[in-house]
């Protein structure tokens, strides 16, 4: 899902959150002979009635306040998630990637960016499939090397959501304690594993067949969202993971058996973090070809 709004703004220089990110993963999309899948969309008129689905009315207007120029941004990012599931249940795909920035899985109602992160776009996906397509069970696969805070905190209590989420604990923000396993009806869906520096695609692909598998075995979801982060790849500038391309392949392929078995093969994957800018636009590369079942 493409658009190019998602080039605009930097807060600063030096700042990793940078138009670089997507503009070197359209990049590669064309230099791989993939402009075909390329996809436009359309503004949505009600995207503030799904925004206000996970955050509060006075966190949206300190963020249009204060920060005008990434929330338009922000607000884009989730009108091409939206789209996306559009566009699955119409049929007319199965699974869609979007490349959008800024992240979201850090944003809490604060009213200020958190991490990088202004609205949480894969949280609202979830409430939108919910809502509108009546999905009753989804689960939310986070590879960020980074804790998706927002996304366990929207989700902490509800029997509907499967949160599962590798990361280093003891990096930004400090949360993604195993022992958080969810509060309520939810409790035990909430799924936390810590991994240290240096993680192989050995150790990450171990953890997902082991742990997630039969998590997901249990929950049955109909839909599988992914908070593609890809400042777990080897030599993020933010991140000490060291997942290489062909381990993003192998966990994209590992998520699209689960996708076909139990939820008709629907997908929707949305970049989160990714720093190294080349680095993130290959792992970026790797996985829509695992998706689209080039590899």
């Amino acid at each position: 899902m493409y658009d190019p709004i998602f080039l605009k703004y930097h807060l600063s220089n030096e700042h990793p959150e940078s138009p670089d990110r997507v503009k070197y993963i359209y990049k590669e999309l064309i230099n791989n002979n993939f402009d075909n899948v390329i996809l436009n969309f359309e503004k949505k008129n009600d995207l503030t009635t799904w925004v206000k689905q996970i955050h509060s009315n006075e966190h949206i207007r300190l963020i249009e306040q204060n920060y005008p120029l990434p929330h338009k941004v922000a607000f884009s990012a989730v009108n091409a998630a939206l789209s996306g599931l559009d566009k699955i249940f119409d049929k007319k795909v199965e699974s869609i990637f979007c490349p959008v920035r800024p992240p979201g899985h850090h944003a809490l109602n604060t009213g200020r960016e958190e991490g990088f992160c202004y609205y949480n776009t894969i949280a609202i996906a979830a409430k939108y499939a919910q809502i509108k397509y009546k999905i009753k069970k989804i689960l939310i696969i986070d590879w960020d090397y980074h804790h998706g805070n927002s996304t366990e905190h929207m989700f902490y209590s509800d029997p509907n959501i499967l949160f599962f989420s590798t990361h280093d604990l003891y990096a930004y923000p400090g949360t993604g304690d195993p022992k958080k396993i969810g509060e309520g009806k939810g409790k035990g869906l909430n799924v936390n594993i810590h991994l240290p520096c240096g993680t192989s695609d050995e150790l990450i692909l171990k953890t997902y067949k082991e742990i997630l598998v039969p998590k997901v075995e249990a929950f049955m979801p109909e839909l599988i969202l992914i908070s593609a982060g890809f400042d777990s790849r080897i030599n993020d500038t933010l991140g000490c993971f060291e997942i290489t391309d062909n381990g993003f392949i192998e966990l994209t392929k590992l998520v699209m058996m689960m996708a076909e078995k139990f939820c008709n093969k629907r997908i929707l994957s949305i970049l989160e973090g990714g720093y190294n800018v080349k680095g993130n636009a290959k792992a970026t590369i790797a996985h829509i070809k695992a998706l689209n079942r080039l590899v």
